[in-house]
């Protein structure tokens, strides 16, 4: 019994410990930058002229230097279209895209000054169905928090 006792204790304690550790995860926020809503409007009308719709699309607060994880499942053959927009006052502005087995598939890299040089946009047709991690990140000198804004349409037939 007191073996039992000192069990149930211990899994107590244990998964206390645990839902305090859980609250230390960093979740993902939205932001709003009218610039950078105002060129996503852009490209999103551009690329549905052209035949794709929009799957996915969020705003997200990023941080200057940290790449900001965004994984999405796609299906094989179909092509895709993907949209990085990052905050037109930084330098340097990255997009990386890794398949399932964590093989770089796509790399993109804007400076400031460049045409559209906040703008990353990228076609991709997946060899597999399956999740890809697309991982923009933006430099910037003056600003830490930053906002960004990624897309991911689709050309339907």
């Amino acid at each position: 019994m007191k073996t039992r006792l000192l069990l149930t204790s211990l899994l107590t304690m244990l998964l206390f410990s645990m839902q305090s550790r859980s609250q230390d995860v960093i979740h993902q926020s939205s932001c709003s930058d009218p610039y950078i809503l105002h060129e996503a409007d852009s490209v999103k009308q551009e690329l549905i002229s052209k035949g794709f719709v929009v799957v996915r699309e969020a705003s997200m607060e990023m941080e200057s230097e940290y790449e900001m994880p965004v994984i999405v499942p796609l299906t094989q053959g179909s092509w895709y279209q993907f949209v990085f927009i990052g905050d037109a006052t930084s330098k340097l502005y990255e997009v990386r895209m890794y398949d399932w087995d964590e093989k770089q598939v796509a790399y993109v890299k804007k400076q400031w000054g460049d045409v559209d040089g906040n703008v990353i946009s990228y076609s991709y047709i997946p060899e597999f169905s399956e999740y890809h991690m697309m991982k923009p990140v933006q430099v910037n000198k003056k600003k830490k928090n930053l906002c960004g804004y990624v897309m991911l349409l689709k050309k339907v037939k």
